[in-house]
């Protein structure tokens, strides 16, 4: 293991290079240039193929060849150019083909500003294309945690047949931080046995990958057949994974908690801290992985906490996710700033004080 200072954008290109990608696809968007630039210079050191494309449909439907080959891939953008990669990422997720997709949020709606935000939860949680599918979607909230799930993300990618979506904020990306680089992997694509080979064209002995079912009874099977791999995925997340899928901080005797992801967790946890000295229990409950929804670690709380304040960087997505999770069980409250503004720890610490009816 190596530890070196890195931005999060490089962090990401790293990442995948360790976990054994070799194939990147992508168009230079702010504030996720930087990943483009790096990868640019280092896949070609480890014989890999960089390649920017025309626009950001180009580089999704290129994702999607090269993971139909079995090859580890990988593309990103930022929201306006998430948007552009909506039909391919359905189309990648009905013939279950694997890639990550990176998503570095700027503010929006429209050409919006090269500032942090949050207003993509919807897009990539609730999957702005097409159809009947799911998108396991992670959200870091450190440089450290973006190199470790984007390697996470590559293997799940693999192992469920499934596109991976790392949900970033800008300030993650542009922040510096130390991390600790793990070993590589060791990825052979020749194992996936339903990869498309040079010998694709030979009907008996090569695969075959499409979304498209004429006949709407087989439609129909195969989305049945989607909807029981996500549900083997969210019990996976439930029973096996919650290092992976939440974070919890003083939360045990908390009568408010407090909820966020990306940046705002690490704002939270210092507005958490100023609670305690004020005599407010306050807690922190992050979600890590957002789809699936930690659902069981609200409903946990919802037994001992008097009320959760949900934080994020839009006008108010996640929110909705926590709402469903406590099912009416205890009052939700949101704030949230917009449109590229960062709340201030003063700024939510004084609405948790309007919350604890101290003023």
């Amino acid at each position: 293991m190596t530890k070196v200072l890195m931005k999060g954008n490089e962090a990401i290109g790293e990442a995948a290079i360790l976990a054994g990608c070799r194939h990147y696809f992508g168009h230079p968007m702010p504030p996720q240039s930087e990943l483009l630039a790096y990868l640019a210079k280092r896949l070609p050191e480890v014989n890999g193929v960089f390649l920017q494309a025309e626009n950001e449909t180009a580089a999704i439907h290129m994702t999607y060849g090269a993971g139909s080959a079995g090859a580890r891939v990988m593309t990103s953008s930022s929201s306006p150019g998430m948007s552009l990669f909506q039909e391919g990422i359905s189309h990648m997720a009905g013939a279950e083909i694997p890639c990550v997709i990176a998503d570095i949020m700027r503010g929006g709606p429209g050409l919006g500003n090269v500032s942090a935000a949050q207003a993509d939860y919807w897009q990539a949680v609730k999957c702005g294309g097409h159809g009947d599918y799911r998108t396991i979607v992670f959200a870091p909230a450190s440089v450290q945690e973006m190199i470790d799930m984007t390697i996470s993300a590559f293997d799940y990618a693999d192992r469920y047949r499934n596109p991976v979506v790392i949900l970033a904020d800008g300030v993650l990306a542009q922040m510096m931080e130390p991390v600790t680089l793990p070993a590589p992997t060791d990825h052979t694509p020749d194992s996936k046995k339903w990869a498309l080979g040079n010998n694709f064209k030979e009907k008996k002995s090569g695969n075959y990958s499409t979304s498209i079912f004429k006949a709407k009874e087989e439609l129909e099977e195969h989305n049945w057949g989607l909807y029981q791999k996500y549900q083997v995925i969210s019990d996976h997340f439930r029973k096996d994974k919650p290092e992976l899928t939440y974070e919890e901080y003083l939360c045990e005797d908390a009568d408010i908690i407090l909820t966020g992801y990306g940046i705002i967790a690490r704002v939270l946890q210092t507005v958490v801290e100023k609670c305690r000295k004020r005599g407010i229990k306050a807690g922190l409950l992050r979600p890590k992985t957002l789809w699936p929804f930690p659902v069981e670690a609200f409903q946990q709380y919802a037994e001992t906490a008097s009320m959760f304040l949900a934080v994020e960087m839009s006008c108010g997505q996640m929110v909705e996710d926590v709402k469903l999770a406590l099912n009416g069980k205890k009052p939700v409250y949101f704030f949230g700033r917009a449109g590229g503004s960062v709340p201030s720890d003063f700024e939510i610490f004084n609405e948790v004080d309007k919350l604890a009816g101290r003023n």
